[in-house]
């Protein structure tokens, strides 16, 4: 008779993601399509194809990359989360009242943007618990904690504009190495810290089943809800880093700073081939998405295309790209939720 313990492992590794010979045209074509449509725009301008355009695109994926990682994490489990905008917020007007700035004295640097990410992992943390212990749907419990999130950082930001002075974050926007921005390197090491969680830690493995089999995994003997609250609360630590990010380029916090960065991410995910139901895609993934998103928005300006479009454009990808992914479901299973 198979022990949890045996029947646990057995789910996880049924679950974790099997070497296959070749690739499949569900994984391939994301950064076909990235490759595709860099080529297209490419053709279309000249400026696009500068090695410096190249460098725009990579410091503007930055933000939208460590939001899209945290994300990816909550998708992958079948849950949503629109909690970015708000967290994004109290982490920003936070960091910049910590950090020297002038509103008042405080100069804590590091010390304040740890600060700053550790509320936005308890707020994340605090939509985790309303999910598991109130059982209320996961996109109104990350609604309603965007909601705590721009009340709190409205409270602080008090009707004074906090402007930062610290060097050292205001150092991460515009100092450069090797021709990328700091903030371009912060966000290759989130892609490089959540690629490692995802594939090597048990929270990674564990996000996989529950978005593919939450039930087995039950009866399994796994408790799901604690790791339902650990990939919320690491999503919140992204989200913060992210709103800190936000004050390096602003050099200002405030409350709207991570406004629209929850569609935007939503969108990058799933078209690098993150599933919205749960279960496949992941990091790598989420990342081609957020590629392939920076190089649309940033070709459509190249070549003259007015902004009300752009925004109609991404969010007709969105439909379709969901579109593509669902079809084998549907097929399966002759339902639409």
């Amino acid at each position: 008779m198979t022990s949890p313990a045996e029947a646990d492992t057995e789910v996880v590794q049924a679950r974790r993601p099997q070497p296959r010979r070749g690739v499949s045209l569900r994984d391939a074509g994301p950064p076909i399509a990235l490759v595709v449509v860099f080529g297209v725009f490419a053709a279309l301008s000249p400026g696009f194809r500068t090695l410096s355009n190249v460098q725009n695109v990579l410091d503007a994926a930055a933000v939208l990359a460590v939001v899209t990682i945290g994300i990816s994490f909550v998708l992958m489990m079948g849950s949503i989360d629109l909690s970015a905008p708000g967290i994004m917020g109290a982490s920003a007007i936070t960091v910049a009242l910590l950090v020297a700035n002038n509103r008042n004295d405080n100069d804590l640097g590091f010390v304040g943007i740890a600060v700053a990410v550790l509320l936005a992992a308890g707020l994340g943390c605090l939509s985790g618990l309303a999910l598991v212990l109130l059982k209320v749907p996961s996109f109104m419990a990350t609604l309603g904690v965007s909601a705590v999130g721009l009340g709190l950082a409205t409270l602080l930001f008090a009707g004074v504009q906090p402007n930062i002075a610290d060097p050292m974050l205001e150092g991460w926007a515009v100092e450069r190495f090797l021709g990328l921005a700091h903030l371009t390197w912060i966000a290759l090491g989130c892609v490089l810290l959540g690629w490692l969680v995802q594939r090597y830690s048990r929270l990674g493995r564990y996000a996989f089943a529950i978005g593919g089999a939450e039930e087995v995994l039950a009866l399994s003997g796994v408790r799901v809800a604690p790791y339902k609250v650990a990939v919320f609360t690491l999503a919140g630590a992204f989200y913060g880093l992210a709103g800190v990010m936000v004050t390096s380029q602003l050099s200002a916090g405030l409350v709207q700073a991570g406004r629209g960065y929850d569609f935007s991410a939503i969108t990058a995910a799933v078209v690098g081939g993150t599933l919205l139901t749960g279960g496949r895609g992941g990091i790598l993934h989420s990342t081609v998405g957020v590629l392939l998103v920076t190089v649309l928005t940033n070709g459509l300006v190249q070549v003259g295309v007015s902004p009300y479009w752009q925004g109609g454009v991404q969010g007709l990808i969105v439909v379709a790209a969901v579109a593509a992914a669902v079809i084998p479901q549907r097929r399966r299973n002759q339902v639409t939720k």
